[in-house]
């Protein structure tokens, strides 16, 4: 007679970590290459930088933790770290500054408290912020959108910092940066001047288009769910919108918020990240919604034109307190009347 297995069922799932991580970098491949397009081999140069310094802190971390390596480095954890630091940081970002932000965001945001699952901020934008704070005209030189270095002049920057004929001409303020400094000037007056604020947002909007694509792609496959990159678009949205209609000369629109800067990257890749957000659907609401209340302020009021490493920060702290209040009720539970029994 067979034994019965008396012991509990178990839902087993596909969704690895590997698995995920691996959909999370084939989704940036969009933007990625939008990038390129718009602003040359910069991007590319540190993502393959990025990569090979991820991996080998990564490594080397666990090997001083005395933990098995290959586990961990084939999680792919690592890789999506790297990915979303090279992807931020500035296409004229030299060796050093993409090697400190990996440095951080790997052993000190990520292996110092525990390594993946325990880490309370976004790795990725722990090393952005270090860097923004402690470099920032480093971090200030994006390339403009009229010309591109080609490959050997992109890689002659990337270790010198030096090129033949100067680097001033191929840099240019985002147009973040440029639409919060008027000088004066209206939105209108300032874009019939500045021919490159114009070309700016045509590829800023390109390359948030592409990002709005993968991260779709993502919610198509369940990766995650629509709450905390809905609230955060629909609350930076609303906010921007609300004070264009009120000084439509001040405040750029909400298209323009949209699809300016790092927007959709951080709705679709950095908000919905499941180890440093909420985790309840009410939860990640409350959390998207506030990281797009924070953006905006920032951006429009704050020292920095882009805001998405600090809000994310700042919401990754009150993560545990939204969770606590927002977590739903047991099965069998009714709140409050079970409790007190």
């Amino acid at each position: 007679m067979a034994l019965l297995n008396l012991s509990s069922p178990h839902h087993h799932s596909l969704n690895r970590t590997s698995r995920l991580m691996m959909w999370v970098l084939l989704a940036t491949v969009p933007g990625l290459l939008a990038q390129s397009y718009w602003f040359g081999y910069g991007t590319l140069i540190n993502l393959i930088w990025a990569c090979a310094l991820a991996v080998s802190f990564e490594a080397l971390v666990l090997w001083l933790r005395k933990r098995p390596i290959k586990p961990f480095i084939s999680d792919g954890s690592a890789l999506v770290t790297a990915f979303l630091l090279a992807l931020a940081l500035p296409p004229f970002s030299p060796w050093w500054l993409t090697f400190v932000a990996v440095l951080f965001a790997i052993v000190f945001a990520k292996h110092l408290y525990g390594g993946l699952g325990n880490n309370p901020f976004n790795p990725a934008m722990v090393g952005y912020a270090l860097c923004l704070i402690a470099f920032p005209v480093s971090m200030t030189q994006w390339a403009g959108t009229e010309s591109t270095l080609n490959l050997a002049q992109q890689w002659q920057w990337f270790w010198t910092e030096t090129m033949s004929g100067g680097i001033d001409g191929y840099t240019q303020a985002t147009p973040l940066d440029l639409m919060r400094h008027p000088k004066g000037l209206t939105l209108d007056e300032l874009a019939a001047t500045n021919p490159l604020l114009g070309l700016g947002l045509t590829a800023s909007a390109w390359i948030n288009a592409a990002y709005l694509v993968g991260g779709l792609g993502l919610l198509a496959l369940r990766i995650f769910t629509w709450h905390a990159p809905v609230a955060m678009l629909a609350s930076l949205g609303l906010c921007s919108g609300l004070f264009h209609m009120g000084e439509p000369d001040l405040y750029p629109s909400a298209s323009q918020h949209l699809f300016s800067g790092a927007t959709m990257l951080a709705a679709f890749f950095i908000v919905t990240d499941p180890v440093t957000s909420a985790t309840s659907r009410k939860g990640k609401l409350i959390f998207g919604a506030s990281v797009g209340l924070l953006v905006f302020i920032i951006r429009s009021y704050g020292a920095y034109p882009d805001a998405f490493a600090f809000a994310i920060l700042l919401m990754n702290l009150a993560a545990p307190l939204i969770d606590t209040y927002t977590q739903p009720k047991a099965y069998g539970h009714q709140g409050n009347k079970d409790n007190e029994r």
